[in-house]
């Protein structure tokens, strides 16, 4: 028996946030979906396809110290315009919300405060959509073309809280990614 102190290492969740079904309102579930094929994380670092899932997220959110959403975002900028907004910066976005799933996911912060189950750090790296209405399961080629700056955004964030994500070898097999 020792006398050691073990600190557990924070959880940490990736989340992507979208419809899939329509174009680039997809994007942060495609962000995921990249960085889990790509790379290997940590055990205390869990990447989740939030789809529309809204309100259904709250134990996702609720369990997590340190919470990163990657989504589109309209904020009346040039398509492909990657954002960088910190919980305190969400409420005033809530009148740019684009979606159901946005209105559903800040619903979703509120009751985590009303629990007081808030992760202690929030961050939403999104991009601004150059289409969300069409159904197709492709992004558009600009927002498409933002995929790989986007992961790299992610990665920092992971890095500033001290997590260093490993690539993967191309001749590892990746099953298909995983539902929340």
């Amino acid at each position: 028996m020792t006398d050691e102190l073990t600190t557990e290492a924070p959880a940490i969740t990736v989340l992507g946030i979208g419809n899939i079904l329509l174009t680039d309102e997809g994007f942060g579930v495609r962000v995921v979906e990249k960085l889990y094929s790509e790379y290997k994380f940590p055990e205390n670092v869990t990447l989740v396809d939030g789809g529309v899932l809204g309100i259904n997220l709250l134990g996702v959110i609720a369990d997590t110290q340190h919470l990163i959403v990657v989504d589109a975002v309209k904020n009346k900028q040039p398509p492909g315009t990657l954002y960088r907004l910190e919980k305190n910066e969400l409420p005033e976005r809530i009148l740019l919300k684009n979606s159901l799933h946005q209105t559903d996911f800040l619903e979703t912060l509120t009751l985590c405060q009303a629990i007081d189950k808030v992760p202690e750090t929030t961050v939403v790296l999104g991009v601004e959509p150059e289409d969300i209405l069409t159904h197709d399961i492709e992004l558009t080629p600009t927002v498409a073309a933002r995929v790989d700056e986007m992961m790299a955004l992610v990665l920092r964030e992971l890095n500033q809280l001290g997590v260093t994500a490993q690539k993967r070898n191309p001749s590892e097999c990746v099953s298909p990614f995983p539902l929340g």
